[in-house]
């Protein structure tokens, strides 16, 4: 079984992909898991590395495609990340949502800022991710056709979150 997590920042996709993977006793990967291990594969740090890969489209294209290797070499992978179900054939395809004040709190309690400087961070970012998956990939990343299921991760918690997945497991 291979499945796909994505959504934007602060929906909850990398506490999922853990819960499912536990859940599921099968092994997950993410798109920050492969970026850490380039850059380890290049001897430098992750910050040396985010610099480097800056501007340099050819960082995402390899992430995307390592995650799209792995999960074709896998019987059984949760792949987690914003882009993964773009390029990974999976038997579900899964994307998180979350109100943007919600999704700005729990960013702000997570990375210890403000609520005000996380929405401006979060607003910058999202911006900037949208334009290069446009640029890079021809992806516009508030297209949901390609899902087949969206959870609101507002009005569900994490465990409830998960059974729903395992719910749905059950029926494909």
């Amino acid at each position: 079984m291979i499945i796909t997590i994505g959504g934007l920042a602060g929906t909850g996709t990398t506490t999922t992909a853990e819960l499912l993977s536990e859940k599921l006793d099968i092994p997950y990967i993410s798109a920050g898991s492969v970026f850490r291990d380039m850059a380890r594969e290049r001897g430098m740090s992750v910050l040396e590395f985010s610099e480097f890969a800056e501007g340099n489209d050819d960082i995402d294209k390899e992430i995307d495609k390592r995650q799209a290797d792995l999960a074709k070499s896998s019987d059984d992978l949760i792949v987690e990340g914003r882009l993964s179900a773009n390029f990974v054939e999976a038997d579900l395809k899964l994307w998180l949502v979350t109100p943007f004040d919600v999704r700005s709190k729990r960013i702000a309690d997570r990375e210890s800022k403000s609520v005000d400087v996380a929405k401006k961070e979060i607003i910058i970012r999202e911006e900037s991710e949208a334009l290069r998956y446009r640029d890079i990939h021809n992806i516009d990343i508030t297209n949901m056709d390609i899902y087949d299921i969206i959870i609101n991760t507002d009005t569900f918690n994490p465990e409830k979150v998960t059974e729903i997945i395992l719910t749905i497991l059950k029926v494909i």
